[in-house]
């Protein structure tokens, strides 16, 4: 299990991320605009500067939902490795059965 502290952190990106994302793509996409004068990008560039850097979705990590461990994790599934043969295991995903030869 994870630090209680670590898994929080995280969610306090996630939370932060998804207000900012609206801003943050505007002005990406001013910056990014080649017809718009120089002064204005610049402008939109510091604006951006001044937002959280926990706004990012790039600082967000990919947690297991389960146990908060930040390596191993399936996307698709949002649990890691190992919580995901423990489930299996116990039989509650259906179709997963461990593998004998």
């Amino acid at each position: 299990m994870a630090k209680m502290s670590a898994i929080n952190k995280n969610n306090k990106r996630i939370k932060l991320s998804d207000k900012f994302y609206k801003k943050r793509l505007k002005l990406k996409k001013i910056i990014m605009d080649k017809k718009l004068s120089l002064e204005e990008r610049f402008k939109a560039q510091q604006k951006l500067s001044k937002l959280p850097r926990n706004s990012s979705k790039v600082r967000v990590m990919n947690r297991c939902q389960i146990t908060g461990r930040p390596h191993g994790v399936y996307r698709k599934l949002k649990i890691s490795r190992i919580a995901l043969r423990q489930l299996g295991l116990e039989g509650k995903i259906p179709g997963m059965v461990k593998s004998s030869w």
